[in-house]
């Protein structure tokens, strides 16, 4: 599959036959082998219902509350935010072969994400005072970082992160690529090889934010004759799909940019290597951004 600019953005739909569905990616529409992505809004009362088959799955709340019923157990009062600038979010893990109904004790939007597993785990709902929340980068690379799914949880492949980048700060920067997976010979992993999908949010509707996904000769679909230099503008409940290379974003001066990662691959880790000709930047910080964090 040739990436493009085009076809790594992901904009919102109207599916006459799923009304609730938003935007959706699946690994055929991304040309990879492991994420399948969906946002998706309820009004109060109404249902969606779905089996995981032979993959972990996860819940995200963006805005709204939700109650969730399944043949693994059952939780109520999922979520509860306004939108995703007002606090962290909740995030219910559940394993493979889960049946489940999502059903909207207040009307919002949440996004799901599932990956093939061969591996059974518990399920785990992740509330809002667990969420590790840090500050990474500095100047304007400052930018909030909230670990909802982190390495290290006992999952077998996804990574949740929800990231927030004031007005006019970078942030996935200095650019970083995880498309090789890389181990030192006492088997440290450097490099994982990763799937991962940018979902947005505008603190105003009308607000952008810049993403850049680029390759080079280190990156295995750049040494194969199929490079991506891809810019994007994307806004409000967009996508933006980062299959292989670096993927650095900027937010627009003015507004907030949020966006959730879901990450998947060769390993439950965020390990990457960045690019050589920026990383000396973040050496010369000087300070945090005030801004942050946000809550």
């Amino acid at each position: 599959m040739r990436y493009t600019s085009d076809s790594v953005l992901i904009k919102p739909q109207t599916y006459r036959d799923d009304p609730s569905l938003i935007l959706a990616v699946t690994p055929q529409s991304a040309g990879w082998d492991y994420i399948s992505f969906q946002a998706r809004r309820l009004g109060p009362g109404a249902s969606w219902s779905f089996d995981t088959g032979e993959n972990e799955f996860a819940l995200v709340n963006l805005s709204g509350r939700y109650r969730v019923e399944s043949n693994r157990g059952a939780w109520a009062g999922i979520g509860g935010r306004t939108d995703v600038f007002s606090g962290a979010a909740h995030a219910l893990y559940l394993p493979r072969r889960t049946q489940l109904t999502v059903t909207a004790e207040q009307a919002g939007e949440f996004a799901v994400t599932w990956a093939p597993t061969s591996e059974d785990h518990d399920p785990w709902l992740i509330k809002p005072e667990d969420v590790a929340i840090s500050v990474r980068g500095g100047d304007n690379v400052s930018r909030q970082i909230n670990d909802l799914l982190p390495p290290g949880s006992p999952v077998h492949r996804l990574v949740l992160v929800e990231v927030y980048t004031p007005s006019g700060n970078w942030s996935s920067y200095p650019p970083h690529k995880h498309d090789v997976h890389i181990e030192d010979e006492a088997g440290e992993l450097i490099e994982a090889d990763l799937e991962e999908v940018y979902f947005y949010h505008i603190d105003r509707p009308e607000g952008f934010a810049y993403q850049r996904v680029y390759t080079d000769e280190n990156s295995p679909i750049h040494a194969a004759g199929n490079p991506i230099d891809a810019l994007v503008r994307v806004g409000h409940s967009q996508a933006v799909l980062v299959p292989e290379g670096y993927h650095p974003v900027v937010s627009m001066p003015g507004y907030t940019t949020y966006y959730l990662n879901v990450l998947a691959g060769s390993a439950q880790s965020l390990a990457n290597q960045e690019d050589p000709r920026y990383a000396w930047v973040k050496d010369g910080y000087t300070r945090v951004d005030e801004r942050l964090p946000l809550y």
